[in-house]
């Protein structure tokens, strides 16, 4: 990968909220690495530069990441020059780079979950048809239409929040909140997830600010978060990881609202790490503390968060300044754990918001998130 173009004009922030930039045969990623003081973009030609590109934080968010493994093979197979063999041993080459992509980060269900669906389709597609081409276009066109399709999930999402929480509010004319990581265009194909519904609130007049963290040790809330509140014009705050507890206790937030990269069937989350701290602390504060996700990060094969797989990270993002790529800061020779995610378990969380509505808790307390995933799958069929 090698940098493609870098915006010279003004801050550059009217195209750098655009992560992903995708027309037939060709793939840019936005460095996010590098925000906000520098806009670069990537191309991406091949599997392997995708696979790079979500595995070093070029791009992340697990909606975008999804997104992206999906085009960088479509422009692979775009740009095939040439491929001798069947539909069947052109499903076969496909479906082994989606299993590559789906490596790159575990945690994600979102990239699992897409890698399945695109090999289904392409293994249809082959039986149905003896030409490699086939299954090529087929690939390539369902790849683009999961970049269509989470801009409308991400403003169904926002629409569907932003109505659940002003109904929530009782007396209140306005609401502030609270929110964690990068959850907006940076991280989804546009607009955002719980940004997303921030972004919403904001739109009708009833945000009256919204609070982000830092979100150590990668800086997620404080480079990319913070810059997209700035860009929008949108009445904000940032804080460090460690004030969220006395920000809850003055009162200043009645809110919190975080995004997901797995969803188990009883409706434990993982998400980015310090998200259980943020569950414990609006729990104890007496403040709604809601998931923001795409019905594509639920995974009903999971009976609870104890079976996630939490990824770690290098442990340079806690030893090194900027998230490893600075300089040292903490004492050589100590050992460290820096685990990406961690789970909040179902009972701190007071629903789920999905672009299919919110899932909320039944009479035991319970969210029945199976018996949502299969209603909606039902309707959408019909």
């Amino acid at each position: 990968m090698t940098p493609d173009s870098k915006l010279s004009e003004g801050n550059g922030q009217s195209n750098s909220l655009q992560s992903i930039r995708y027309k037939r045969g060709s793939l840019q990623l936005l460095d996010q690495r590098k925000l906000p003081l520098e806009t670069v973009y990537l191309d991406i030609r091949s599997s392997a530069d995708g696979w790079y590109a979500i595995a070093d934080m070029v791009v992340r968010g697990a909606p975008a990441i999804a997104i992206a493994a999906a085009l960088s093979l479509a422009v692979e197979a775009f740009n095939l020059e040439s491929f001798h063999g069947t539909s069947h041993d052109a499903a076969s080459f496909l479906g082994q780079k989606l299993e590559y992509l789906a490596s790159s980060r575990p945690t994600a269900v979102n990239l699992s979950d897409a890698a399945t669906k695109l090999k289904d389709l392409i293994f249809k597609a082959a039986s149905t048809s003896s030409e490699a081409k086939t299954v090529f276009q087929a690939y390539i066109e369902s790849a683009e239409m999961m970049l269509e399709d989470d801009v409308a999930s991400n403003r169904a999402i926002g629409s569907y929040g932003a109505s659940f929480i002003q109904n929530k509010l009782n007396d209140l004319k306005t609401v502030s909140i609270l929110t964690h990581c990068n959850t907006g265009s940076l991280a989804t194909a546009g607009y955002g997830t719980a940004l997303g519904v921030i972004r919403a609130l904001h739109s009708k007049g009833i945000l009256e600010r919204a609070y982000c963290t830092e979100t150590r040790p990668y800086n997620q809330g404080s480079r990319l978060t913070a810059f997209e509140l700035v860009h929008d014009n949108i009445p904000a705050m940032l804080i460090a990881d460690s004030a969220a507890a006395a920000l809850m206790k003055g009162g200043r937030v009645n809110v919190v609202i975080v995004g997901a990269d797995r969803v188990a069937a009883n409706g434990d989350t993982a998400n980015k790490i310090g998200t259980y701290s943020l569950a414990l602390c609006a729990k104890h504060h007496d403040i709604p503390f809601y998931v923001a996700a795409p019905v594509t990060s639920i995974d009903l094969s999971l009976s609870s968060g104890q079976e996630i797989v939490i990824e770690e990270r290098s442990p340079k993002e806690l030893l090194n300044s900027r998230g490893g790529l600075g300089e040292q800061v903490a004492a050589s020779g100590i050992s460290v754990w820096n685990p990406a995610f961690d789970v909040t378990p179902a009972n701190l969380i007071a629903g789920i918001i999905t672009e299919k509505g919110v899932i909320t808790k039944t009479g035991t307390d319970a969210f029945d998130v199976t018996g949502f995933v299969q209603r909606v799958t039902v309707e959408s069929r019909e």
